[in-house]
């Protein structure tokens, strides 16, 4: 009879133990995938700013006892401070941006803040990269947006031409398409500019758009408009005698034989429009890159 309540015993013993058991294990899991959070203090007469690396996406205040907004004609640059003076205890609030980045703040009120300028461009580097956690966008699908930055980087500093049929010329100005890359259904193309007169030609607006051979230049009723999901850099001007290049990253697409991609760049108020024209065959000889070492 002891013998079976010694069994008893030690089997309760054991099945008490195990949730208690998992329910550390789950903690210890929880607590590998936190996300380190910066210090910061505001107060209610002075404002606050935060330089992002990136465009800012999503701003979330934990409490009423901040206000925040995007400083004007500066995507990237938050302005915080106070709402209500000496609020206790502290609050939080979290950003992502659009390279994906979710960034977390503990906020403390100060009469007399030690800091009001932040700049967070350190994040860039390599091993921040490493380290930082992703938040997927739809419109990218599966990849991180900070690859996606990566990659339209890299294109942008290798700068290598592996096509020289398509271009257009007008009036000085040449624009040609150095290359078409593809990686997890996204394409990236480089295109560049230049300006062999002595006037500087300013970018007005670019638009990709798969038209009908046929009609192509006579009517815009043919006409599908397809929207950049991200550039490198602003469009921006060519001075005189110069060149420029820029990165374009698109969602995937195949067209039709009949159909073509004409890509035009528009002057600002001027006429030195250009006009490149890609048929299927161009967009389905796009290279892989290669995302473990970046090499294409």
């Amino acid at each position: 009879m002891k013998k079976y309540l010694k069994k008893f015993w030690a089997a309760a013993l054991v099945l008490n133990f195990l949730p208690s058991a998992s329910a550390q294990q789950k903690q210890a899991g929880l607590e590998l995938g936190t996300i380190p959070a910066y210090d910061m203090q505001v107060t209610y007469d002075k404002t606050s700013h935060i330089i992002f690396p990136s465009a800012i996406r999503y701003v979330d205040l934990g409490s009423g006892y901040l206000v925040a907004s995007k400083a004007e004609d500066a995507e990237n640059v938050l302005r915080v401070k106070a709402a209500v003076r000496d609020f206790e205890p502290q609050t939080n609030f979290t950003v992502i941006t659009d390279e994906g980045r979710f960034y977390s703040f503990n906020v403390l009120y100060s009469s007399l803040p030690q800091i009001l300028s932040y700049d967070l461009h350190m994040m860039q580097q390599t091993a921040d990269r490493a380290n930082a956690s992703d938040v997927l966008f739809e419109e990218l699908g599966k990849t991180p947006p900070s690859l996606a930055a990566l990659i339209l980087e890299t294109i942008y500093k290798n700068n290598k031409r592996s096509l020289k049929h398509i271009a257009s010329e007008r009036f000085g100005i040449q624009s040609s398409l150095k290359g078409i890359y593809i990686h997890n259904g996204l394409y990236y193309f480089h295109i560049q500019l230049e300006n062999s007169t002595n006037v500087p030609f300013s970018i007005d607006f670019m638009t990709f758009k798969v038209a009908d051979k046929k009609t192509a230049r006579r009517t815009a009723s043919q006409q599908i408009t397809l929207v950049p999901l991200r550039m490198y850099k602003a469009l921006g001007e060519i001075p005189g005698n110069a060149a420029d290049q820029n990165v374009f990253l698109l969602d995937q697409f195949t067209i039709a034989d009949d159909k073509l991609l004409v890509i035009e760049i528009f002057e600002k108020n001027g006429g030195r429009h250009q006009r490149m024209e890609l048929k299927n065959s161009d967009l389905v000889k796009a290279r892989l890159i290669n995302d473990l070492h970046l090499k294409f």
